[in-house]
């Protein structure tokens, strides 16, 4: 889909994070972009008109799904519009006098430090700080001057302000893939769109899945993904969102639709959109 130059992209963290990153391989960087502190931040920021689309990570190839978007996407009903992937290396980073063995401590967002668990267990008295986002983290050292911190992210992040990489891709896997979605304020069901994006509640009962699943099989369309989430009552109900490889209007689409909408509590369709995988 083109999209025009005046509009503003949201994403969290700041120059130099993998979120910019997918944003610029998404929409190039002719488009005006804004970055956000937190995930929660792009969302707000987006409902308040303030930004015309976020590109926010939801899937990890080694560590899983981001949780957190998902209950995001339903707490301010937005849409997913788009997909994009990266790969993700992750490097230790530090100021030019550091070495490996004058870091105490490591900054970077939880995701970092996940899938980077082999090489940080190989080091020994590192204390390991959960900060917001990887070039935030690298931004972070770079401001403090002190050779004893360091940060896990990106070569470009490390480029950007001026840091070195003191041991190049730490990360646990070589093919480690970062899946970004480009969330809008309208649910924009794109022609070519061969992905598409649902979720459903279900009774608390045993076997209450098994039927719209059986609907999705009758009607031969394929489930990529599924994720499960707490509905937040209390009572142990889950929303559990599911991606589909089938556009919204294919008839045979529509049809599972219709019939799952009978099995279930609730139904919500949150996008359709060309897969980036």
């Amino acid at each position: 889909m083109g999209y025009k130059n005046d509009i503003k992209i949201g994403f969290q963290g700041v120059r130099g994070a993998f979120g910019e990153e997918a944003m610029l391989k998404y929409f190039g960087d002719e488009i005006e972009r804004e970055n956000f502190e937190t995930f929660e931040d792009v969302f707000k920021a987006l409902k308040r008109q303030e930004i015309d689309y976020g590109v926010l990570p939801i899937e990890n190839s080694s560590t899983g799904s981001i949780n957190i978007i998902y209950d995001l996407l339903k707490k301010y009903s937005l849409f997913i519009v788009g997909e994009t992937s990266i790969k993700v290396v992750q490097n230790l980073i530090g100021h030019h006098e550091a070495k490996v063995e004058n870091i105490k401590e490591i900054y970077s967002h939880p995701q970092g430090f996940e899938q980077s668990r082999i090489f940080l267990n190989s080091l020994k008295g590192i204390k390991q700080i959960p900060y917001f986002n990887t070039a935030t983290s690298v931004k972070y050292v770079k401001e403090v001057q002190d050779i004893e911190k360091g940060a896990i992210g990106s070569k470009r992040a490390a480029e950007i302000y001026g840091l070195k990489i003191l041991k190049e891709d730490i990360g646990d896997y070589r093919k480690n893939n970062t899946r970004f979605i480009i969330v809008g304020r309208e649910l924009e069901n794109m022609s070519e769109g061969n992905k598409s994006t649902i979720s459903i509640q279900l009774n608390h009962t045993s076997g209450s899945l098994c039927k719209p699943l059986e609907h999705l099989a009758k009607h031969s369309i394929n489930m990529s993904k599924i994720e499960s989430r707490p509905v937040g009552d209390g009572s142990f109900s889950y929303i559990f969102y599911i991606d589909l490889e089938k556009n919204l209007e294919d008839q045979s689409m529509k049809r599972a639709l219709e019939e799952m909408e009978k099995s279930v509590e609730e139904i919500k369709i949150y996008g359709c959109y060309k897969s980036a995988l």
